[in-house]
């Protein structure tokens, strides 16, 4: 029988071939990341809310997007809201989502998290930070705990016994391990009130945030106190003047 030629599979082959023989140093062997997304599960249905739990004042779904918005006719948050999986604790995972934001904006992924108790649809623990104005898209920011870990085009190391605390909004014991580029420069990479592509690389205490393709901060966490190894999943709308987000195909893959 005639050999058929696949132009797509001879394709992926080449790809893998030359990346596999390169030879990356920094930032560029970081961005080397080529996520197989048939792999991941979706995690909406495109229809409702189902499986997912927060307050349906501030949270619905449109057209097949999640949408996340206050406006001047709803009640003032008092309190940063989120709507949260109810699929169980994550561990180790991948996480790709697509998400528009407002000039205004103030969002983030929360992973490895709590809920907050006596405060509705709270969470707390590592964020991948999302803001309009993208003045911390990208960084990692423990909410309601160390704050921030690690502000965009950092890698950073958090020690073992930590001893640390809060200065500035910022945990004070974090070490610079290294850049991943210019804050500002990579700003540059970041779509203003369009879609822009989030992935989030989360294994064992090592925690990388991805925008566009570009990694934008890493951490590795070890902090023998404060880690965390596993927990919730949800998305936040933040205190402030009236906002929208959107995410739409929000998938998971479990590594």
């Amino acid at each position: 029988m005639k050999n058929s030629f696949k132009p797509f599979g001879t394709l992926v082959f080449l790809l893998y071939f030359i990346i596999s023989s390169c030879s990356f140093s920094g930032q560029e062997k970081e961005q080397a990341v080529v996520a197989v997304k048939e792999d991941f599960t979706d995690l909406f249905d495109g229809k409702t809310l189902n499986g997912w739990e927060g307050d349906a004042t501030y949270w619905r779904m449109e057209d097949g997007i999640v949408v996340g918005e206050t406006t001047l006719s709803t009640p003032v948050l008092k309190n940063n809201t989120f709507l949260t999986w109810n699929g169980g604790e994550l561990g180790d995972f991948e996480l790709i989502t697509e998400y528009r934001i407002t000039a205004q904006g103030n969002s983030g992924i929360n992973y490895r998290s709590e809920v907050v108790e006596n405060v509705p649809f709270a969470l707390k623990g590592y964020q991948a930070d999302i803001d309009g104005n993208n003045n911390y898209t990208g960084q990692n920011y423990e909410e309601r705990k160390r704050t921030t870990l690690a502000y965009r085009g950092e890698k950073v190391s958090i020690p073992t016994s930590s001893k640390g605390k809060v200065e500035n909004n910022a945990w004070s014991s974090r070490t610079i391990e290294g850049s991943l580029g210019n804050s500002d420069s990579l700003k540059t990479t970041i779509k203003a009130e369009d879609w822009n592509e989030c992935h989030l690389i989360v294994k064992g205490n090592r925690l990388q945030h991805y925008v566009n393709g570009i990694l934008m901060a890493d951490v590795t966490d070890n902090d023998s106190v404060n880690v965390k190894l596993s927990g919730l999943l949800g998305m936040q709308i933040h205190v402030g003047p009236p906002m929208k987000v959107e995410y739409r195909n929000f998938r998971i893959k479990r590594i």
